[in-house]
């Protein structure tokens, strides 16, 4: 008798508890709780054993190949700088500030060839350069670099005021792309942008020039052959500056750093 009252007040405490309580304190009582508790611990386990773990399912990312800059000031030679742009202002060139300068550094120069009677020329030169690192979230450091090869030759595009837009390949780095267009304002300027991607660097060359006073327009030819070379020698600077750096475990990119490249007077 003593028992069946026992049993029965356990019972009524049962039915007083919230739902998820309830199930498992009358479980218990009916001796079935602890062969079922297993059960789902069992059934708890197994599926815990078979999930992978998170860092295994996310394959480890790839090293980068370059994880620093060089000095985007000396990435070209004071040679190039004399033949690019006669009689620059400031040979050493005008660096842009940046927060991070192993991930975004940029450089400009420019300069006034006057020469008496047969008017001036003028020219115009920028180096721009961005490193990405990889990233957990946001990929390997050479496929953010793709993304970012194609939305500068996108910009160099639409450029504001360009006519007579021309797009090829230049096989510069591992792609690369030119893009030659006019820009008219008071005199006619003529622009060359090459964009080129090594690894995980985008390199972005701005080369333009104009004529005053009776000189003759700028070659475009010559233009884009100055663009190129420059190109080629900058993508040279990137390779050189990273042949005694140890390539680093993929870290996350500052936020912070960014630089642009200084407008020439055709882009204003």
């Amino acid at each position: 008798m003593h028992r069946s009252a026992s049993r029965l007040t356990r019972v009524l405490a049962c039915a007083a508890v919230p739902v998820i309580l309830t199930v498992a304190g009358c479980s218990s009582d009916s001796g079935k709780g602890s062969g079922s508790g297993s059960n789902s611990d069992k059934k708890s386990g197994s599926s815990s054993s078979s999930a992978k773990p998170s860092a295994k399912a996310s394959a480890a990312l790839e090293k980068v190949a370059y994880a620093t800059l060089p000095e985007p000031c000396k990435a070209l030679s004071g040679k190039s700088i004399d033949s690019l742009v006669p009689e620059a202002k400031d040979k050493s060139g005008t660096a842009t500030k940046s927060n991070d300068l192993s991930s975004r550094a940029s450089c400009s120069w420019n300069g006034l060839d006057v020469d008496g009677l047969k008017g001036s020329k003028y020219r115009w030169l920028s180096v721009s350069l961005v490193r990405y690192e990889s990233h957990a979230s946001l990929g390997s450091g050479n496929k953010r670099a793709e993304d970012q090869y194609k939305k500068q030759v996108e910009t160099a595009k639409a450029a504001e005021g360009a006519t007579d837009v021309k797009v090829e390949p230049t096989g510069v780095g591992d792609e690369g792309t030119s893009v030659v267009y006019g820009v008219k304002k008071d005199v006619q300027f003529f622009n060359t942008t090459i964009v080129a991607r090594t690894q995980n660097v985008v390199v972005t060359v701005d080369y333009n020039g104009a004529s005053y006073e009776g000189a003759d327009a700028p070659d475009q030819a010559k233009l884009m052959e100055g663009a190129i070379a420059a190109a080629k020698e900058t993508v040279t600077s990137v390779e050189a500056a990273n042949k005694s750096e140890a390539t680093p475990e993929a870290t996350q990119e500052s936020p912070q750093a960014s630089a642009q490249p200084e407008q020439s007077p055709s882009q204003q």
